[in-house]
């Protein structure tokens, strides 16, 4: 190890970072008056979402649009039009974006002032209704790209046109067409578009785990992570490597953004690794690839994990779903364990010296900080509805960040607690409502439908084919687009196709979330890996390749839980399940030494392409293909073994 200073990064270093790759975080810088009032509407954000969580919410259009109007009208006065575009002075915001963010205000309170009257004119829109619709569609697209970004966007743009267009569409895409009446009463007239199912999601269960995550912060938990995973990990082979891993699975629980992860975590893991002798481009991939798993890992998942529930249906819970994504996520976490263990004894690095680890003692002392995380997990358990588990969560995370010395909460950090947290929802409310836009034109079209069946015959019916072209759509989507609209866009174009081949609806469904997730390290647009090469100073579209290569789990979990539903624990024996999970991590280990070139010594290019065969036929889950992988992983094994006594 050398002796060269581990430099963690500053907040305002962070923060450039932030805002290069993550739209989210390209914000207005304010003071004065316009601080004040976006501080006082984020408060207000979280405490009329606080208030319909304890009393319950109102009708859905209500909820949705009220949820919609404050999100709207806090982009236009925090987002510029243009990234970058800031301006000093007494006008820090724009005259149009203050002129944005009143009409946003009145099309969110449109539904709540004339429910009465739209509900008695039964599907007839009145001129007002309709040149309402119309604002209310063009200000959702502007806030979405600036909140969202542009691909989105023009997904969005794209799917209205063929809505209205449809007559002119070629071969099996062609509809009748929909009226721009029409088209408008759909987005914002009924609950099929913007105020659809995304939207009702995000205005309830959404919101109350960014402000659970928001409040964890405020406890200290977020340091705890990284202390707690340096002190489990750190003298480990490769030990800031495992430490970054351990870390971001952590911090994965209060974090919805893949970039947000690699840059908090990153700051601190990534100086570490690369002062151990990781070189920028992989100490960059490690924390790119364990950032962007930390919205598989339950119990808190990314934000679709939560649509999800919505989309399935049948009385599928949310624990449901976090209990079935439990050992695929276990399995993505071990395979990039295991691609840094192999790297590390490559190069002969060690772990930490004792000088540089925490004390145990006083980090186990604080375990007590993880009580709110644990928390989450007894009431989904118990049987909890999902926002009751969220309401009491974030008051037993109060309760430990008073406990807590370190943290010193007072009732200033709830009251800025409140404000990042509707502040971190401000970019899902965006896509959500700009997914509702896709939903509402796939559903009057049929769309979904079309293109499921348009997939399986260019796939000629058989699954892996079907699979791969899936997984393709779920990639491209998912490249600058957010996990949030993706998973919507897939689950109802790419999903309906792999339900008809007879796959479970939660695997099919889970298979385009990983897909959709894993875009964030997929070269060319790999934000979470541009966003650690930013970090460790390397260069992004090699720290992209890396990532997806020490991610290639990912790429295979996913055909592993289609093929063997069991690994999901859905209609499964404790011995069904037990030989899965071993052929997984057995075929886990293999791949990990063919990629990495390394084992107990280094692999002869026969011996890698023997392992990584041996590790994707452990995958399949069939008798024969258990045999031959199992055979192989014996015999390289038994080969290392030798080699190592003589």
């Amino acid at each position: 190890m050398t002796n060269e200073k581990v430099d963690v990064l500053s907040a305002e270093e962070q923060q450039k970072i932030l805002e290069k790759y993550d739209p989210e975080s390209n914000t207005r810088k304010l003071t004065g008056v316009f601080q004040k009032v976006v501080f006082v509407g984020l408060l207000a954000f979280s405490l009329f979402q606080l208030y319909t969580a304890i009393f319950g919410v109102f009708t859905a259009q209500i909820q949705r649009s009220v949820h919609l109007g404050f999100a709207l009208a806090l982009i236009f006065l925090l987002f510029p039009a243009r990234r970058g575009k800031r301006k000093s002075g007494k006008l820090q915001v724009a005259w149009y974006d203050i002129v944005l963010a009143l009409l946003s205000i009145y099309v969110g309170l449109y539904w709540p002032l004339h429910i009465d009257k739209i509900v008695m004119r039964v599907g007839m829109l009145s001129d007002q209704d309709f040149y309402t619709g119309v604002l209310a569609v063009l200000l959702v697209l502007e806030a979405t790209r600036r909140a969202v970004g542009l691909p989105i966007t023009i997904i969005a743009i794209l799917f209205l046109s063929y809505g209205y267009f449809g007559e002119m569409m070629p071969g099996f895409l062609r509809h009748s067409g929909l009226s721009l009446q029409r088209l408008v009463q759909t987005m914002f007239f009924t609950t099929e578009g913007i105020l659809g199912t995304p939207l009702g999601v995000s205005s309830t269960f959404i919101f109350l785990f960014l402000l659970f995550g928001s409040f964890l912060v405020k406890t200290g938990v977020g340091q705890y992570f990284n202390d707690l995973a340096v002190a489990i990990a750190g003298r480990s082979t490769g030990g800031p490597a495992k430490v970054a891993i351990f870390s971001s699975a952590l911090q994965g629980t209060i974090s919805g953004s893949s970039v947000a992860n690699v840059v908090t975590s990153g700051s601190f893991t990534i100086p570490m690794m690369k002062k151990l002798g990781y070189k920028k481009e992989f100490a960059g991939a490690v924390e790119a690839a364990a950032s962007t798993g930390g919205q598989l890992m339950p119990p808190i998942m990314g934000a679709a994990a939560f649509l999800m529930v919505e989309f399935i249906g049948g009385g599928l819970t949310y624990w449901d779903i976090a209990k079935a994504a439990a050992i695929p996520a276990v399995l993505y976490f071990a395979g990039i364990w295991i691609m840094t263990h192999f790297e590390a004894k490559r190069i002969g690095l060690s772990g930490l010296s004792k000088e540089e680890m925490p004390n145990r003692k006083e980090v186990f002392k604080k375990i007590y900080l993880l009580i709110p995380i644990i928390a989450v997990i007894v009431l989904l358990t118990a049987g909890v509805t999902v926002t009751h588990a969220a309401l009491y969560s974030i008051a037993i995370a109060i309760v430990v960040g008073f406990i807590n010395r370190d943290s010193n909460m007072k009732l200033v950090d709830i009251v800025y607690a409140l404000v990042d947290g509707a502040r971190t929802a401000l970019g899902v409310a965006a896509a959500t409502a700009a997914a509702g836009i896709i939903v509402g034109i796939v559903t009057k079209t049929g769309l979904g439908l079309k293109l499921a069946n348009g997939l399986l015959d260019i796939a000629g019916g058989h699954l892996l084919p079907t699979l791969f072209l899936t997984m393709i759509a779920a990639i491209v989507l998912g490249m600058g687009s957010p996990t949030t609209a993706n998973y919507v866009i897939t689950s109802t174009i790419a999903a309906p196709a792999i339900i008809l081949l007879g796959v479970p609806d939660l695997s099919a469904h889970l298979f385009v979330f990983y897909f959709g997730i894993i875009a964030d390290i997929t070269p060319p647009v790999a934000l979470a890996a541009f966003a650690a090469a930013g970090v460790s100073g390397g260069e992004p579209i090699r720290t992209g390749v890396q990532s997806a290569k020490l991610a290639i789990a990912a790429f295979i979990i996913p055909y592993m839980f289609v093929l063997s539903p069991q690994l999901l624990m859905i209609d499964t024996t404790i011995t069904e399940l037990l030989w899965v999970i071993f052929t997984a991590v057995t075929g886990m280990i293999a791949i990990g030494a063919g990629m990495v070139g390394y084992w107990m010594r280094s692999l002869h290019w026969i011996e890698r392409v023997v392992a990584v065969g041996a590790g994707v036929m452990l995958i399949n889950p069939t008798v024969w293909s258990d045999v031959i992988g199992l055979g192989s992983f014996v015999i390289l094994l038994v080969l290392q073994f030798v080699w190592k006594r003589k």
